[in-house]
Parts: C-alpha cells; sequence; structure tokens
C-alpha cells in the first residue's frame, strides 16, 4: 500500500455515521506554535533505541535525535537522508560513502561529526556488556566503519546485503554523542540528548513526558511546534480524553468501535486514517521447555488455531485483522492465500487440522497437556490470548492465562522464564530481512525468543539477504516461511488493522503501515480550533 492510498482511504464513510467532512482533512500553510498533547498506552522501559523495539520509547523518544537516513514523510517506502546530504555505493555494492549535513547540532550545541556516526553504529553492531543491542543481528555483514573525515562516513561489507538501504533509514538508529558515550557507553539508557528536532525537558513515570522545541535543528523552520506532551494513560482514558479534546491525538491506534465512538464524539474534527499493520502476533513456544522441544507438540498448538474464522471474528471488535505469514499480507513480499493455505495450521479444514492436532499430542505422549501463557495485560493482547485460550481447549489442551505488566513481559521474554507466551513482531518496512529476523536461531538474534537452533532457517535467511534479484529472493522467502511454519517454533496468529484517530488541528503527519516511522514530529503543526 502506497501512502497515496492511504490518503485517498483518509476520508471514511463509518456504517451508522455517515461520511465524514473533507475540511476536516485539509492540509494548509504550516503555522508555528502550540504545544502537542498525545496518549502513549505503556510506560518506557529504557531512553535507548538501540536496545528496544517498543512504540512506548519511540513514540516519546524520537523527537528528540536524528538518523543517518530517513524513510520521505508521505512517501514510503522511499529512502531520503536524515542526518546523511548525499550517499553512493559502490558498483559492488560492498561500500556505501555517506556525506553528513555540516553544522548538525547535538542540544548540548556540539557539532555533530562522522565519529558521532560511527560510535553509534559501533554500538548497535558489537555493543560491550552491559551494553545490549536489539539492532545487532541487522548489521551482521558491517566488517568496517571509516571517518575519513569528520564529514564523510564509509561502511565496509563482508558480504553484499539485499536489505542495507532499509537497515540505514531505520528509525531506531539513533545517533548518539560519541564523547558521552565514551564517559558512559549506557549513557542513552536513562539520558536523553541528540540533535532531533525537539531538547528533553522531563518524564514523570506513569504521568507525562515533555519535549521542546530546539531551535538549533539543522532544518531550517523546523520544528513547527513549540513542545509536545506525551501522556501516559490507559486505552479506555485515551479514547475519553480525545472524544472530550483533552489531548490532540494517538499514534499507535484504535479499534473499531474505539474509532467510531471517537468520530461521534469530535464530528467533522476528527481525523481518521486506516491501513494495513507491520505489526502481527504470535504464538512462541519456548523451545528449551519440554514438551516444547518437540515439534510435534508445536505443530499441534499452531494446528488448533483458527486463524481465518478468528480474523474474521476478531477484526470487528479489535485491532487484530488479516491472516499472514512472516511478511506483512498484502505487501510486495507476502504469500498468496493459496501459498498460505498449504501450510500447517491454515487449512481451512479445522476438523481436519485438530484430528491431526490430537493425533500429534499423543504421538508425542502430551494429550493431557497444560501449560502458562504469558501475556501482556493490554490490549489487543488479551483479546488474542483469550482467542488462543479457547481455540487449544478444543484439542484438549488447558491453559492458565498470565497477563502481566509490560515491564515483565520484556524480562521473562529476555530470561526465557516462560513455556508459550503471546508475542509480538513489528519492524519498520517490509523488507524480509527485517521480519524474518525474529525467526532464525536465538545464538544468532535477540529478538528470536523461541529460544530455538534451526541452522536450515538460518541458511535460507542468510540466502534470501544476499539475493539482489527480487524473483529469486521471494522465492527464497516462501522457502523460509514454509521450513518455518513446519518447524513451528514461533508462528503467526493474526496481523493487525491500523486505524490513528486524531483531531483535525494535527496537520503534517504522515500515515504508514507501520507505527514506528514519522514520530520525530519535525513536520507536525497545529491549526487553529475551528470557531
Amino acid at each position: 500500500m502506497t501512502q497515496q492510498d492511504v490518503s485517498r482511504r483518509a476520508v471514511l464513510a463509518i456504517p451508522g455515521l455517515g461520511a465524514l467532512s473533507g475540511a476536516a482533512f485539509a492540509q494548509g500553510t504550516p503555522q508555528r506554535g502550540g504545544t502537542l498533547t498525545f496518549a502513549v498506552a505503556a510506560e518506557p522501559p529504557t531512553y535507548d533505541l538501540h536496545q528496544t523495539g517498543t512504540f512506548a520509547v519511540m513514540h516519546r523518544v524520537a523527537p528528540h535525535y536524528s538518523t543517518l537516513l530517513c524513510y520521505e514523510p508521505g512517501n514510503y517506502p522511499n529512502i531520503v537522508g536524515d542526518v546523511a546530504e548525499n550517499w553512493q555505493a559502490a558498483p559492488d555494492l560492498l561500500t556505501y560513502t555517506f556525506r553528513l549535513r555540516p553544522n548538525v547540532r547535538f542540544h548540548d550545541d556540539t557539532i555533530l561529526t562522522s565519529e558521532d556516526v560511527r560510535a553509534s553504529y559501533q554500538r548497535m553492531i558489537a555493543p560491550v556488556p552491559p551494553v545490549t543491542s536489539n539492532r545487532q543481528p541487522a548489521f551482521s555483514q558491517i566488517a568496517a566503519i571509516e571517518t575519513p573525515d569528520p564529514l564523510t562516513v564509509v561502511f565496509k561489507m563482508k558480504k553484499v546485503d539485499a536489505s542495507i538501504m532499509d537497515t540505514f533509514a531505520s528509525p531506531w538508529n539513533s545517533i548518539f554523542s560519541a564523547a558521552r558515550l565514551a564517559q558512559d557507553p549506557n549513557f542513552p539508557v536513562r539520558n536523553v540528548m541528540g540533535t532531533g528536532p525537539f531538547r528533553f525537558v522531563e518524564h514523570v513515570a506513569g504521568s507525562h513526558w515533555v519535549g521542546q522545541r530546539f531551535d538549533g535543528y539543522f532544518r531550517e523552520g523546523r520544528p513547527y511546534l513549540d513542545g509536545f506532551r506525551a501522556i501516559t494513560m490507559s486505552p479506555s482514558a485515551m479514547v475519553n480524553a480525545l472524544s472530550g479534546r483533552q489531548i490532540l491525538a494517538e499514534f499507535r491506534g484504535f479499534t473499531p468501535n474505539e474509532r467510531d465512538r471517537i468520530v461521534r464524539a469530535l464530528g467533522q474534527d476528527a481525523r481518521v486514517q486506516e491501513s494495513s499493520w507491520m505489526l502481527h502476533m504470535l504464538l512462541t513456544m519456548n523451545n528449551e521447555k519440554p514438551p516444547f522441544n518437540d515439534v510435534r507438540v508445536r505443530r499441534a498448538l499452531s494446528l488448533a488455531l483458527d486463524r481465518w474464522g478468528g480474523s474474521d471474528s476478531l477484526m470487528r471488535i479489535s485491532q487484530l485483522g488479516e491472516v499472514g505469514g512472516m511478511v506483512r499480507p498484502g505487501s510486495e513480499w507476502s504469500a498468496t492465500r493459496a501459498e498460505m493455505e498449504q501450510w500447517p495450521g491454515y487449512g481451512r479444514d479445522m476438523a481436519a487440522n485438530r484430528a491431526e492436532a490430537r493425533r500429534l499430542l499423543r504421538e508425542a505422549g502430551a494429550e493431557n497437556l497444560t501449560f502458562t501463557l504469558m501475556n501482556r495485560n493490554h490490549q489487543p493482547y488479551v483479546t488474542c490470548g483469550i482467542f488462543v485460550v479457547d481455540q487449544l481447549r478444543q484439542i484438549g489442551v488447558r491453559v492458565e492465562h498470565q497477563q502481566v505488566e509490560l515491564a515483565a513481559w520484556y524480562a521473562g521474554q529476555g530470561s526465557g522464564n516462560f513455556q508459550v507466551m503471546i508475542d509480538s513482531f513489528t519492524q519498520f518496512s517490509d523488507d524480509p530481512t527485517n521480519v524474518l529476523v525474529k525467526y532464525i536461531s536465538f545464538d544468532r538474534a535477540e529478538v528470536a525468543v523461541a529460544r530455538a537452533t534451526d541452522r536450515e532457517l538460518d541458511a535460507l535467511f542468510d540466502a534470501q539477504a544476499e539475493e539482489i534479484d527480487k524473483a529469486k529472493r521471494k522465492q527464497l522467502v516462501r522457502r523460509f516461511e514454509a521450513r518455518a511454519m513446519a518447524e513451528a517454533h514461533t508462528v503467526p496468529i493474526l496481523w493487525w488493522q491500523r486505524i490513528v484517530v486524531m483531531n483535525s488541528r494535527v496537520q503534517g503527519w504522515s500515515m504508514a503501515p507501520t507505527h514506528m516511522i514519522y514520530q520525530d514530529l519535525r513536520d507536525v503543526w497545529l491549526a487553529p480550533e475551528r470557531r
């Protein structure tokens, strides 16, 4: 889906509500001033974008930092420069040279140089404990980083990487001050100091996060806002706050029912945008804990899930949406429905699927299987968990549904202290390398929290990552998915649907099929209140 497609869907006719006014969506001349108030549903477990993958960090911290490249606002997936002024790839695709913009300033008034870029990337590529990096697998093919002068950065590759430009454009690749990292490599975990459009002011846990315009920002005339205030609140509270005009936006997404309620309250002042979403729910089985080290047990749990029926029902009441494989359904890399139906757990004959699931459990000696399902206490995770518990009950599996706070969920994920969990994975681009990394061996990627070792998947992952020919690469992606579905270390349940509702005063923000990009707020401005 292109941004043009999203824009055409911006004015929606919602059943029972009528069409929204086109005037509410007009993008006029940007105006300076004002404070954007928006909601975030969870507290940030860290301030460090290199170490995490949650929107709870991205939506607060992105306005304070810059990246080397970024996705062009309003034109996903086109890539443009952020602190990079221009760049060049060698003909053999083994060297990438970036020329930086001059006079890019950090918020402490020091000048960004190539050394800051090198130090930031080196921290992601080869973190020195206690520093950790969620970004490490994406940079596995970078051999060296050279800085021939203060405004030039050269990346030398071990091998061709078909997704390296998307990797450079990742919103998670925040550029930190090399001087600050030298003093304390973990400085960004609880300190915020970048070159982004907004300075950090304060974070009051459980309450709010505040940013203020940085007048030394390198993009002339930006940002338009005086500042922003991100308020921590539950999903139900944010629906009330947006309906009552106490906040102006929430950038992650609402359910269909929540959308309709807000639109009723705001009328022509409601702005609604919808898209498919680069975010999916997974059933992740801990391969280090019996009986989930047995492929028969893992496959049985996947076979029990009626994904097609679940999609039809759950998309009406939650953010859960389409059936898909390991890349976003409808994207250029996704499998067709006919291809999906050949995978274990994706056939439409649920009686046959569940009979096979019960047979596999008997064969594995696990016909009386009971376990604890770890899940987040946040929607749509809870709804997804209830769905899974009910589906597994139909093959005789008894499940205790354990719902925990975000920090405990991440702790369980990281330590392996779980049997089975409702997991999720989101990325910033549809490129297969960015998405398939979730399914490779645990010793290759910390995000592969099923803690499996599967060298055949690793080999297929590496092969597609190096393949420049798109048709051949798609074939390798299909082979990867077929293998991953059969082994069922971790399996997709459903993908999400993105429904963003905001007050029409919020202008200049770009919709995308991911909630991880376009969050630096540099182009956002506030229109006058409707009289």
